[in-house]
This record gives C-alpha cells, structure tokens and sequence, in this order.
C-alpha cells in the first residue's frame, strides 16, 4: 500500500532559508534612503545584494511597478550571475511605518531572508530590518 502514503515534503511549509547576513554599508542605506525620497509618494522597491555577509548593492528590477501603497517586483527580471547573491528586498512605507503588513511577510517568507523597509523621513534612522518570517532583526551599519 506504498503508493497511498502521503508524501510528507509536499506536507512541510516552506521556510525562509537561515540568515547569513548581519550588516549593510552605509552608503547603501544612504542610496536606498535616496531613491525612495525620489520615489516618494509612491513605494520603491529593489532587491539586496550582500558579499561576506554585508549588503553591499540594490538591484532595481525592469518592469517594478510602485503606486502610493504598493510596489510590485518582478523577481523573474534578476539577472542570472548576481541571483545567488540576493538576500532579500528593500521597499518604502510612504506612510512611515516601517513595520511589515501582512502582504510583505508573505513576501519575506518566499524571497531571501533579509529585508528592509524604510520610512519617511527617509534619513539613517527611519529603517527596520526583518527576518524571513517578519521577525525584527539587527543589521550593523558599516563604513
């Protein structure tokens, strides 16, 4: 009676692969702070690229769409040779709230396993850094 088991992997939720990264350098929370005060009222929205364990680069994705509560991006759209150094995405809360709705932990839990969302006042202090499960993490500022 083999064949009417139930196959346990399809069973599992998917989690979000463990975190490997644990700082991002400050002039590229500087960019970010600045493309999303350009983007401002609507949301921007990239992907975060990380070497030994820093962010290091955004990427901005062809064909994003931003409107003043959502931002949309198309993942399929990164380019092959960096898609093994993405860690995850940035976007802005034109709002300021800097905490994930429901729709980003969703996100979170199927992209990467770091993630910012920056706010207005879009400065150096207006950002939170979460895990893949929307979970608040720490991430080290570096020069």
């Amino acid at each position: 009676m083999g064949f009417f088991k139930k196959d346990k992997k399809k069973q599992r939720k998917r989690e979000p692969p463990k975190r490997r990264v644990w700082g991002i350098r400050k002039e590229t929370l500087q960019l970010i702070m600045e493309v999303s005060k350009e983007s401002f009222p609507n949301e921007f929205a990239a992907t975060l690229i990380a070497k030994r364990g820093i962010i290091e680069e955004i990427n901005l994705l062809p064909g994003t769409i931003s409107g003043g509560t959502h931002a949309i991006l198309r993942t399929y759209m990164q380019p092959p040779d960096i898609t093994l150094s993405v860690v995850g995405v940035v976007h802005s809360h034109p709002s300021g709230n800097v905490t994930p709705s429901g729709q980003d932990v969703q996100l979170f839990g199927k992209f990467g396993h770091t993630h910012i969302i920056v706010g207005v006042p879009f400065d150096l202090t207006s950002w939170k850094a979460y895990d893949g499960y929307g979970q608040r993490i720490e991430l080290e500022v570096v020069d």
